[in-house]
């Protein structure tokens, strides 16, 4: 996870308000929140075997203030990343080839920009090695409580970074796809020249009619068992497999993130707000997935969504050491992140809640079209649905669109 994980808050003009300076109340009670904690204040450095740690040397985090000749109503109705013109409301840190070390840098970049009507963006990028995105909102929520005038967070902090450490003697004991490219051809979505391929973006709102239709495609069997997540990605997963036009041999996975959190195997101390989760894995041929119907994908993802155990994770730590702490495997390979229980838009520092809360951005790089954040927000008719912004070459967007509405169609 070395790399910046970036977000964005837009806030209205609150009139209870007038007067105060948001980036003054922010900057203060940041100030106030790096002390409980304290080791964001630090800086990472690389020990043996590249294993990294935090040297507490208090030099703190990165805070910028700007102003913006725009209101909150000139981003429109923001559901999804990317928010608009999101470069010039988050601090970016100076690249070397194309890569954004961590070693050595503030572990947090904030700025806040004030707005024309009163209101305010508020900006963020953490280090993803030091918090996960429940972690950072636990960050987020014990500064707005300092900025609302409380004397101490609610939620103390605590470190408990080592029961996460490496077994010793480093034991593996999973295959561990995720950290593995699967055989085959290339993928169309990492080796297209970007010049060469026009990407097309879409946002997919699955409310109660979408749901319903997915529940009535599911085997009787699991239909009342399946979360709306599971449901979601499963039909996501297999409607892109068939888009994308794989080889029918051809190994295609599912990659998501499952959350430790609040799972009676997993010791976590109260306050814990480092990374607690691990990426679980869903494979199958490309023939077999979007050849087949949705229980067989719905049954994959919830194969992979009970195998994340506490072994489980001590395993992922060991296989850092063994295999030198490589990154995620992206190759034919769709990775989804639920952003949906993270509480981002309950993020308040006194001007209420936020107009958007989420990532900043939608995937860059060699991820655009590979990562997706699934949330929750309302459609054109005011209901509660997950929102999922898809991005893909034009010729697939216009077959994953039929895809997605044969499965969604509730049966007559």
């Amino acid at each position: 996870m070395r790399f910046y994980s970036s977000g964005i808050h837009l806030y209205r003009n609150n009139p209870a308000k007038e007067g105060e300076d948001p980036a003054m109340v922010i900057r203060e009670a940041l100030a106030k929140a790096l002390v409980p904690y304290y080791p964001l204040a630090g800086r990472l450095r690389e020990d043996a075997g590249r294993k990294l740690v935090v040297e507490c040397t208090g030099q703190g985090v990165m805070f910028a203030e700007a102003d913006a000749d725009l209101t909150a109503d000139d981003f429109g109705d923001v559901q999804s990343p990317p928010f608009p013109c999101f470069e010039q409301f988050i601090l970016e840190s100076t690249t070397i080839a194309g890569v954004e070390p961590v070693i050595d840098r503030p572990l947090l970049y904030i700025q806040v920009t004030r707005l024309r009507c009163g209101g305010f963006v508020f900006g963020q990028r953490f280090c993803h090695c030091v918090v996960d995105a429940p972690g950072g909102m636990q960050f987020e929520k014990a500064v707005c409580e300092l900025a609302r005038g409380a004397d101490a967070p609610s939620v103390a902090p605590s470190w408990g970074r080592e029961m996460f450490m490496a077994r010793d003697p480093p034991r593996p004991s999973y295959p561990h796809l995720e950290y593995r490219d699967p055989v085959g051809g290339p993928d169309r979505m990492l080796s297209t020249p970007p010049e060469d391929v026009v990407l097309v973006r879409v946002t997919f709102f699955f409310g109660p009619r979408e749901i319903a239709g997915l529940r009535q495609h599911a085997p009787a069997s699991i239909r009342g068992s399946c979360s709306r997540f599971e449901l979601v990605v499963a039909c996501i997963w297999r409607s892109r497999t068939a888009a994308l036009g794989y080889a029918a041999d051809e190994e295609v996975r599912l990659s998501f993130i499952v959350n430790a959190r609040g799972r009676p195997d997993v010791p976590l101390p109260e306050g814990f707000y480092g990374n607690a989760f691990a990426y679980s894995v869903a494979a199958t041929t490309a023939g077999d997935l979007a050849g087949g119907d949705l229980g067989h994908a719905l049954g994959l993802v919830k194969k992979a969504k009970s195998a994340v155990t506490y072994d489980y994770l001590q395993s992922v730590a060991d296989l850092m050491v063994v295999a030198g702490r490589p990154l995620f495997a992206l190759s034919r390979t769709y990775i989804v992140s639920a952003v949906s229980h993270a509480g981002v838009k309950s993020v308040d520092f006194g001007w209420g809640e936020a107009v958007y809360g989420g990532p900043a951005k939608g995937g860059e790089g060699p991820l655009v079209g590979v990562t997706n954040y699934f949330s929750r927000s309302k459609n054109s008719k005011g209901e509660q649905s997950v929102v999922v912004p898809i991005c893909l070459p034009k010729d697939a967007m216009d077959k994953f669109q039929l895809e997605v509405q044969a499965l969604t169609t509730e049966l007559i």
